[in-house]
């Protein structure tokens, strides 16, 4: 069975800096690259999936959540995202989500998007 699971990195600028760096050191690992916009409320998540290490299950789903607000530009972070997932040979894939307050606790939020990527075949399913 393939287990995935989100690994908050948290919402800073160093943050997004690292998830970068995964992206750059693990590129022949990286499945997909996702942008989760919340539509109203305006914050954006960066996130990236990795497919597992070795004859591992573990399929690790790197994020930075909703450290990013959504004005109309593009703000540095999301264009140094973009580019690092470019140069590991991936296009980030928006993803319109509910924000996390609207969920009473992380893990169910997880679960939220999850079932997102999975009906839309963006991740594989449970094996």
């Amino acid at each position: 069975m393939n287990t995935q699971r989100f690994i908050e990195l948290g919402e800073g600028l160093g943050d997004v800096f690292e998830l970068c760096e995964l992206i750059r050191t693990n590129s022949g690992r990286l499945h997909r690259a996702f942008i989760f916009t919340t539509g109203e409320s305006g914050v954006l998540s960066l996130a990236a999936a990795f497919d597992p290490a070795g004859e591992g299950n573990f399929m690790p789903i790197y994020i930075c959540r909703e450290g990013i607000r959504g004005n109309g530009k593009e703000s540095a972070r999301v264009t140094r995202f973009r580019e690092a997932a470019t140069q590991a040979g991936a296009t980030p894939i928006p993803v319109e989500v509910r924000p996390s307050k609207d969920y009473s606790d992380r893990d169910q939020y997880y679960r939220h998007i999850t079932g997102i990527l999975r009906l839309n075949h963006l991740i594989p399913p449970l094996r």
